[in-house]
């Protein structure tokens, strides 16, 4: 079933705020957004337009027929979610951008996981709270490059009462053939929307992406990198917010660009079973190593049809297979084995 927009406004101090191009109603209670306004409040609005509008865009390019399945969905623990799932269009085979909001009370893994990162977490049930949205873009065309991005709030509540609270999330590409014009543009993009927060953040969190989507067993990069960040709780919950905010902002102008310049290329059998095999590495890495899908497996009352939204319709394993030396296949292959500084800083 298509759903349009939703009628709705929601009151915030002496703010209108406009939710009519959501892709579903939110997932609390649209009484109860009007007399809250907290972080809570605040992030669910922010996932919620930022899957609309993505959602939209990404519509805008395909055929007048196609569009996306909405699933808006609620979880027996507490809340719930927004699956939006677009599946073999011409210029998508599959398209998956999720939002949750949901509430509960962390697993004993999620919360040993969270102790090794640091985190200072009481013995016992821990209450949370997290919302988020996602998005992984499978393109028809081997030209055209996948995108992945979340962002996400996490909230724990303390048995004194006490919040931590934090921020995580981040944006990257996958290119099945290099055009490094593509790739600056994208890393371009992202760092724009870094720099209006701190200089430091477009290099320390382009590393940090680097460093974490890499598939240990391949000695491979998933991708050409992007931004990605976790566990940020500075300089201040408003700043971090406002941060994640751009962030957000910048999906859009970062990879439509490349859709648009890359959708009526031409391509043939050979770059479709490249690009089937690249995303095998894709399916490796979000199976094998991807801590939000590990979290979401675990979490209870987890929606998997959701959390595996990610994976492609198709994908393919070849044994022992290697690119022939100097093929554009092997170009990406060198790069994604050592990252490059797109930017030249």
């Amino acid at each position: 079933m298509i759903c349009n927009t939703v009628g709705l406004t929601v009151l915030a101090a002496t703010n209108v705020l406009d939710v009519t191009k959501f892709m579903a109603e939110p997932i609390t209670n649209i009484n109860e957004l009007k007399k809250k306004n907290n972080m809570r409040k605040k992030m669910e609005l922010l996932v919620m337009k930022t899957q609309g509008d993505f959602c939209k865009a990404l519509e805008s390019l395909e055929d007048s027929a196609c569009h996306f399945k909405i699933d808006r969905w609620t979880r027996e623990e507490g809340g719930g979610g927004i699956t939006c799932v677009l599946q073999d269009g011409t210029v998508f085979e599959k398209a998956g951008v999720n939002v949750s909001v949901v509430t509960g009370t962390l697993p004993p893994s999620a919360t040993q996981q969270m102790r090794a990162r640091g985190k200072k977490m009481q013995e016992g049930p821990v209450p949370f709270f997290a919302a988020g949205v996602s998005a992984v873009i499978h393109p028809r065309s081997p030209m055209i490059p996948t995108i992945h991005f979340n962002y996400r709030y996490f909230e724990i509540e303390n048995q004194d009462g006490t919040i931590q609270w934090w921020f995580g999330g981040g944006t990257d590409l996958t290119p099945y053939y290099l055009n490094e014009d593509d790739v600056k543009h994208f890393h371009s993009t992202l760092k724009t929307a870094c720099d209006k927060h701190s200089l430091s953040y477009y290099t320390k969190y382009k590393k940090w992406c680097d460093d974490y989507f890499f598939i240990t067993h391949r000695g491979e990069c998933r991708g050409v990198g992007g931004i990605f960040f976790d566990d940020l709780d500075e300089p201040n919950q408003s700043d971090a917010f406002e941060f994640v905010k751009s962030c957000t902002e910048a999906v859009i102008p970062s990879y439509i660009p490349l859709v648009e310049k890359h959708k009526d290329d031409a391509y043939g059998y050979s770059e479709r079973q490249w690009q089937l095999l690249r995303r095998g590495r894709y399916v490796e890495f979000n199976l094998i190593y991807d801590r939000g899908t590990k979290f979401g497996l675990y979490t209870p009352g987890a929606r998997y049809e959701s959390i595996l939204m990610s994976l492609p319709l198709s994908a393919k394993w070849q044994y022992m297979h290697e690119p022939e030396p100097g093929s554009k296949e092997a170009i990406l292959t060198e790069v994604l084995k050592c990252p490059k500084n797109w930017l030249n800083l």
